[in-house]
């Protein structure tokens, strides 16, 4: 879709199936359908925009109000979010600062066990700007390069979305590429080929952009008060 953005289209998206290998659950299936949108001359803030606006219409054409009723949790999604940095989440929550002294394995292990389940349930919250070793394709930001434009979105504490604004420098970008093919490799993982057709686009020009990923299944269970992904998909397989 970037290679898309690189050669002129201004607005841009898709829906479609995405599959993942290894991962089932109430909140993970190998097969999930995601929606993304890119817009040039935009950045993270404007993507969040699109997000409060396109979450507050599906509810209405699907509930006929933004005020929803989510596992126990009264939630209003109009209203101003509730928007949080991530070094103010960890400080809060794990009594450590990700950005100012980054540890990845640490990092997951306090994200999952006492930032998320920290997060308010009852308002929309955004946990912005991750320490930039955890954003492999998104821009740093101007007045603090130790983070990156990054957000997620959490409603009910179901994680919807991951938005960015787009990494535009072609240089940079592979090298972020290689760094991470060689700790996959150190790890013992798969390394993936690099994608040269995507840093030649980079290369032509990919003007200044942001996009977004969001979680169309956690989305339906989000307004049908489901506790699984398997309440609302169609098949249970995998």
């Amino acid at each position: 879709m970037k290679r898309l953005v690189a050669a002129g289209y201004k607005r841009i998206f898709q829906m479609g199936a995405c599959f993942r290998r290894g991962e089932r659950g109430d909140l993970h299936h190998p097969e999930f359908t995601m929606l993304e949108w890119y817009r040039s001359g935009a950045d993270y803030l404007d993507i969040l925009t699109d997000t409060k606006a396109l979450i507050a219409h599906v509810a209405n054409e699907v509930r006929g109000t933004t005020d929803i009723a989510y596992q126990g949790n009264e939630i209003s999604l109009v209203p101003l979010w509730n928007l949080t940095t991530v070094s103010n989440a960890f400080i809060q929550h794990a009594g450590w600062d990700p950005v100012k002294e980054f540890d990845e394995d640490r990092f997951d292990l306090d994200l999952v066990t006492k930032v998320e389940p920290a997060l308010p349930h009852d308002v929309p919250v955004i946990l912005s700007d991750y320490p930039s070793a955890l954003a492999a394709l998104a821009r740093r930001k101007r007045a603090n390069p130790a983070v990156s434009e990054r957000w997620e979105l959490y409603i009910g504490g179901l994680e919807l979305a991951n938005a960015y604004s787009e990494l535009t420098d072609s240089v940079e970008q592979k090298a972020r590429f290689d760094k991470w093919a060689a700790m996959r490799e150190e790890a013992g993982r798969e390394r993936y080929p690099l994608d040269h057709a995507f840093l030649s686009a980079l290369e032509s020009g990919l003007p200044e952009c942001a996009g977004i990923a969001l979680g169309v299944d956690r989305l339906v269970m989000l307004l049908a008060d489901a506790a699984s992904l398997d309440d609302v998909m169609a098949f249970r397989e995998g």
